[in-house]
């Protein structure tokens, strides 16, 4: 069994590619693999590995400027879901386009697992899935808002056209793992919204920590990895990707007449030429031939789309 750790802190980095070199050859001498991404803004990714590995790399991060107290969530796999390890170098570690925003600075307050569901219960409280719709469309909290945003870029102007919507109301955010909500809670506050609140630690610990049977989630949870769900426990949800637009599927939706196995699915079949289908059936057929090898393609990896 392996462990996959996703993470996330907020610190002053310098000079980010200075570190990069040193996390990346730690993390491939101890077989981790996965997807990190560094900025001036700090560290955030997911990984997986061995317990060994992931400890050493853990403790690796935490030793960087600023990350002593850094904190990730962790959830078991039983085949590598990464193929390969990367660490990139970026502008911010979750792209919001908003120069402004500091997370540092002050974010909402956080509300554990366990208190969530009285909050978003509350008659008073708007509760706001700051995902993007592929997302959402799988599974969310009994009641939320869907802003039905393409990617996080497009939440200020969502916030800026639906603002007069949620006049005198609380407002409670969540995030797959936390990260998102710490810089649309610290948008919000600079928009003078101060009774903002955010679910710590994400879907994924309200789905580690609260019972199925006490829950208000509906649904599965999207994760950037081979998985691409999971459930309560943390265990694997039912779903596959589309290698071509990353977007999670039911078994059933492989069935329908605009599948095509790493090629297109029913939500991208418009969505691309026909030289980047060639491209996707090539890379299918590089895939399928190393399974008959008995290796593995890094073609089937998410972060390889």
């Amino acid at each position: 069994m392996l462990t996959v750790a996703a993470l996330y802190h907020f610190t002053r980095f310098d000079d980010p590619a200075a570190l990069r070199g040193p996390l990346l050859a730690l993390a491939q001498t101890h077989g981790v693999k996965g997807s990190l991404l560094l900025a001036r803004e700090g560290i955030n990714g997911t990984i997986a590995g061995t317990r060994a590995g992931i400890d050493a790399v853990l403790a690796h991060i935490r030793a960087l400027p600023g990350c002593a107290s850094l904190d990730w969530k962790e959830s078991p796999a039983e085949t590598m879901p990464f193929g390969r390890m990367k660490v990139r170098l970026k502008r911010e570690i979750v792209t919001m386009g908003q120069p402004d925003v500091d997370p540092r600075a002050g974010t909402g307050h956080y509300v554990a697992p366990q208190d969530w569901n009285d909050l978003i219960s509350a008659p008073d409280v708007v509760v706001i899935d700051t995902r993007n719709d592929y997302e959402v469309a799988i599974g969310t909290f009994k009641g939320a808002i869907d802003p039905e945003t393409k990617s996080f870029r497009d939440f200020p102007k969502w916030w800026e056209d639906n603002r007069d919507r949620f006049h005198n109301k609380r407002i409670a955010m969540f995030c797959t793992g936390g990260i998102r909500c710490e810089k649309s809670t610290n948008f919000l506050l600079q928009q003078g919204i101060n009774d903002v609140y955010h679910l710590k630690g994400g879907i994924l610990k309200y789905l580690e920590d609260v019972p199925a049977d006490q829950s208000m989630w509906q649904g599965a949870c999207f994760v950037f990895d081979q998985r691409v769900s999971i459930e309560h426990g943390l265990k694997p949800g039912p779903h596959v990707m589309c290698h071509a637009c990353r977007r999670p599927l039911w078994p059933e939706d492989t069935q329908r007449p605009e599948y095509e196995q790493g090629v297109q699915c029913h939500h991208c079949v418009d969505e691309f030429t026909d030289a980047r289908r060639a491209a996707f059936r090539e890379r299918q057929h590089q895939i399928t031939l190393a399974e008959a090898r008995g290796t593995r393609h890094l073609g089937l990896s998410p972060e390889n789309p």
